[in-house]
Order: structure tokens, then sequence, then C-alpha cells
């Protein structure tokens, strides 16, 4: 298999003249398909699978804060709802006295 860069073809645009060779896939690509990361060249495949590496390893608190906003958000609206039933249950009885509430105001003609 001939190895030198001159002779090789990009990868992706096989009329192109390819400038690099990706050291993780060992594939030849030309200026466009390769990128600097960490001193190092790649290609943008391998360059994904470095990041999706890496994501693993760290620990996001996405998930938490996420969490944390649905339970503030569940509480804000239980307390609203909470008051607003404490506030019915505080009106007197004698308040709906004569009112359309009666038994039978369907009826009245």
């Amino acid at each position: 298999m001939n190895n030198h860069i001159a002779d090789q073809r990009c990868f992706n645009h096989t009329n192109r003249e390819a400038v690099a060779r990706c050291p993780e896939c060992k594939r030849f690509f030309c200026r466009e398909c390769i990128t600097e990361h960490e001193d190092r060249i790649l290609c943008s495949s391998c360059l994904k699978k470095i990041f999706k590496k890496e994501r693993k390893h760290h620990f996001s608190f996405r998930g938490i804060i996420m969490t944390a906003q649905a339970l503030a958000g569940f509480f804000i609206v239980w307390l609203f709802l909470y008051y607003i039933a404490q506030a019915l249950i505080s009106i007197p009885s004698s308040f709906h006295e004569g009112s359309i509430w009666s038994v039978g105001w369907w009826n009245a003609e």
C-alpha cells in the first residue's frame, strides 16, 4: 500500500490531493477535512469520537438543575393553590345566602 501523502487523495473528496493523515483512523484528508485539536491534526469523525469520550467523563449538572427547577415549579404551583384553597375555605357560608348558589336556582322563574 502506498502511504506517501503526495500520492494520496482525500478520503471524503476523491478529486482533491491529501495534505495530512489522521493519526487516529490512519486515513488521508484534504485541508478542508482536517482540524487541529490540542496540537494534533484530526479528521472530523475522529474529533467527534474524542468529544463523546470527553463528555462521558465530565459530570454534568444539567440533569440535577432541571430536576431542581421542576421540583421548584411544582412547589410554587402547590403553594399558590394551597393559599387559594385557604382563602376560599375562610369565606363564611353566610356570604352565599340568597345568591345564585341556592338550591334549585336553575328552576326559579
